[in-house]
């Protein structure tokens, strides 16, 4: 069979789960056959990927055939059999560059994000019989396509799994890290993720304060996609008299090293359709505590590998008094969660099945 040219194309403008995914596919794909990457300019994506061979083109949100032309036009000089794309924002450059290219690529989809209503209008109707492949990251997010996509417009659906690799953590580094944020000896918990309401670092301040009279300490970490609600957080830590327990990291690429730090890991998201942070976290031997909803029901078996919570602060606060209270019970769960990831989310493996579905389409 034929090593198929695949491109890695992704121009959103931030740098989370379904970003890092892209990289992680490229970084996997190009050791197999021809992949290219193709990201926008100037971007977070555009910074964290360190190759001198990627490519950048410039969004346009209100005429997509300005970079569909300039996509078409690559596709056809490069020989590209597969465009497989992330962000959801892309579909119509996408869709458009392979109507305007001579070679008429397939296209696969990996969808990240849910899916809440009908795709039955004309213009969905053009967008899906153009797409391939349908990608989801979960059973969850597959039943959602089959019940909001039309059969007869559907394109083939494949659950893959995302994965994680384990990282080799440099003690020396934490032990830094731990001086530089002065956590002393304290339990601590993180939250690892963009911020923005809808990620729920409010969560986390306000257990914090239910456990004040405890040494716990909170470590959120992440670039700021929303200053009004940062700057409401960083309030809210004031009025709950918590500064000298809160810790605000900003973004880092050094994440294994800061969840290294933590004691406990909280996905506080209120939808998640996957949680790649929450198999990071598992990887790294932390316990998760993640809502009780979307992807980490197909992740953590509550009280087994991780503990699930209905998002309210009160939940949330319990179960970190839990872990506060029972090393033995945070020690099991954390080694748990470790034997999960190693069975059912090793990256190679999921990025080996999911480079089949490639070469099969």
């Amino acid at each position: 069979m034929k090593n198929k040219n695949i491109l890695e194309f992704c121009l959103s403008p931030d740098l989370g789960g379904l970003e890092l995914f892209m990289v992680n596919c490229y970084e996997n794909f190009k050791k197999k056959t021809t992949c290219h990457v193709l990201v926008a300019p100037n971007k977070k994506l555009d910074g964290f990927i360190e190759e001198d061979k990627k490519l950048h083109l410039k969004r346009n949100k209100f005429f997509p055939i300005i970079p569909a032309l300039k996509l078409a036009k690559f596709i056809d000089e490069h020989e590209i059999d597969m465009v497989h794309f992330h962000w959801t924002r892309d579909i119509a450059t996408v869709v458009l560059a392979k109507t305007l290219s001579k070679r008429k690529p397939k296209i696969m989809q990996t969808r990240n994000m849910t899916m809440t209503r009908f795709k039955d209008d004309v213009y969905h109707k053009w967008l899906y019989k153009s797409i391939d492949i349908l990608h989801a990251v979960t059973y969850q997010v597959k039943e959602q396509l089959e019940k909001f996509i039309p059969q007869d417009i559907r394109p083939t659906v494949e659950v893959v799994y995302m994965g994680t690799k384990e990282q080799k953590i440099d003690s020396v580094k934490v032990d830094e890290l731990r001086k530089k944020y002065a956590l002393g000896e304290s339990f601590v918990v993180g939250i690892v993720g963009r911020i923005e309401e809808l990620k729920g670092q409010y969560l986390v301040l306000e257990a914090l304060a239910r456990l004040k009279d405890l040494d716990i300490k909170a470590l959120i970490v992440g670039h700021t996609m929303d200053e009004a609600y940062l700057k409401s957080l960083k309030q809210k830590v004031k009025d709950l008299g918590i500064e000298e327990k809160v810790v605000f990291t900003g973004f880092t690429k050094e994440v294994n090293a800061h969840m290294s730090l933590c004691d406990a890991m909280v996905l506080g998201t209120k939808q998640e359709t996957f949680g790649l942070v929450v198999i990071e976290a598992m990887v790294n031997k932390v316990t998760v505590i993640a809502t009780n909803k979307g992807g980490p029901l197909e992740i953590i078996d509550d009280g087994k590998n991780g503990l699930l919570f209905d998002r309210t602060s009160e939940d949330l606060a319990f179960k970190i008094s839990l872990l506060y209270n029972d090393k033995d019970l945070k020690e099991k769960l954390s080694f748990m969660g470790y034997e999960k990831v190693k069975e059912k989310f090793n990256a190679g493996r999921q990025l080996e099945k999911l480079f089949k579905v490639i070469h099969e389409s």
